[in-house]
């Protein structure tokens, strides 16, 4: 697994935590454009849509959750 899949985890992660891509972008020091970009190549890579997301929020879809799940005790 490349740097960028895990750091595109990360993201995943503390997006999931935060409740908002946004604020996971500005605690990873990251922009929310380069942020939302790492999670659109995660989900393309993975095949499957693991956040859905809108304006005002995101809420994990089933296989995001699964995603989550098995993916916390590498992070």
């Amino acid at each position: 697994m490349s740097m960028n899949e895990m750091r595109a985890i990360a993201t995943f992660a503390k997006a999931v935590e935060l409740g908002s891509l946004r604020k996971a972008a500005h605690a990873q020091g990251v922009s929310p454009q380069a942020a939302s970009q790492s999670l659109a190549q995660l989900e393309e890579y993975l095949g499957v849509r693991l956040l859905n997301r809108t304006t005002r929020n995101i809420s994990l879809t089933d296989e995001g959750k699964q995603f989550l799940e098995s993916a916390q005790p590498a992070l």
